[in-house]
């Protein structure tokens, strides 16, 4: 939520037009997906560091990394997570899309004569 200025992953779903099923780091393009990684490996690093007692102090670190993250888009003038455009395919789509074309590539195994 900190680095979505609030939105919870329902709202990024909705805005993402995403099945219920889909998960949202599949639907991101580079940038997003890149600020998403940035804060989640910050975030363990932070939790690996401090080893907070309970769930509701973690949060609230992980909601403050979120912040400083989304902070640093803005002060560098990026757009915000939230507003950044949904690929046309997922990344799931583009691996098998990536599989299918080196299983027609592959040419079958020569026979010994």
């Amino acid at each position: 939520m900190g680095l979505y200025g609030g939105l919870t992953a329902a709202d990024i779903h909705r805005r993402k037009k995403l099945k219920t099923s889909e998960k949202i780091l599949d639907h991101m393009g580079s940038e997003e997906l890149g600020a998403n990684l940035f804060r989640i490996t910050q975030t363990e690093a932070k939790l690996r560091r401090e080893q907070p007692q309970g769930l509701e102090t973690a949060s609230g670190m992980h909601y403050q990394v979120g912040q400083t993250v989304r902070e640093a888009i803005a002060k560098n003038e990026g757009t915000m997570p939230e507003n950044l455009p949904t690929p046309e395919k997922s990344i799931s789509e583009i691996g098998k899309e990536q599989l299918k074309k080196l299983k027609e590539k592959k040419e079958p195994p020569m026979l010994d004569e």
